[in-house]
């Protein structure tokens, strides 16, 4: 399917902010530490050392989001309307959490509300939206995707303790840099959607810009 003249059926937008508070700043790794744990719960295993059981774990967490989808799709060619909203509000709490942690925005992450981080995520009609047997493939298809996200991610983490004595010195976040990571945000997002959310069948882009349009 195309969503020519739409643009792409997932997007991410971060407002910019224009000055952070640099006592928040400079205690970032510990104001994080009480929302970091209610994130470990949704995602136990994710947020462990890499040992066997954190993998089991991290398989179980994957497996509950993704295994019911691929079934519903496959059998049915049926995406529940609230099997949706939990997942984008899941998504969106995750990208409030880590759009925190990486100094892209100085609001605590709420729960609920969507705050300065703003997802778009089109809800799919599957059953014209949708091929049955695309999940059984899109792992695979989404590798190349996770390969280059990989190296970029290192780049970044690298990159971090420099962005954040810059941000402590000065109180403002590089506008070019934001707008890298944001772009990489947003590439994440898609691929997530297009591999574990199921949202769309549409090949994710490889660009850091965001959609033009949407539903």
């Amino acid at each position: 399917m195309s969503y020519e003249g739409q643009g792409y059926p997932v997007d991410l937008t971060i407002d910019y902010p224009k000055q952070y508070d640099r006592l928040t700043v400079l205690f970032r790794a510990l104001w994080v530490v009480p929302i970091l744990i209610l994130f470990c719960m949704f995602f136990r295993g994710i947020c462990g050392w890499g040992d066997e059981e954190s993998w089991w774990d991290a398989g179980w967490t994957l497996g509950f989001v993704v295994a019911p989808l691929v079934l519903m799709i496959l059998f049915r060619k049926k995406y529940p309307r609230w099997w949706f909203d939990w997942n984008v509000a899941l998504a969106g709490f995750t990208a409030r959490v880590m759009a925190y942690l990486l100094l892209l925005t100085d609001e605590y992450p709420s729960t609920d509300e969507e705050q300065s981080v703003h997802l778009r995520i089109d809800y799919p009609n599957a059953q014209t939206d949708l091929m049955r047997g695309m999940p059984l493939i899109k792992w695979l298809l989404v590798i190349p995707h996770l390969i280059v996200l990989w190296i970029i991610n290192l780049g970044i983490m690298i990159l971090m303790p420099l962005l954040w004595l810059v941000i402590l010195f000065t109180g403002e976040y590089p506008r070019d840099v934001f707008d890298f990571v944001v772009g990489i945000f947003r590439w994440h997002l898609r691929a997530c959607c297009y591999s574990l959310l199921m949202t769309t069948d549409e090949y994710p882009q490889f660009s850091l810009k965001p959609s033009s349009g949407g539903s």
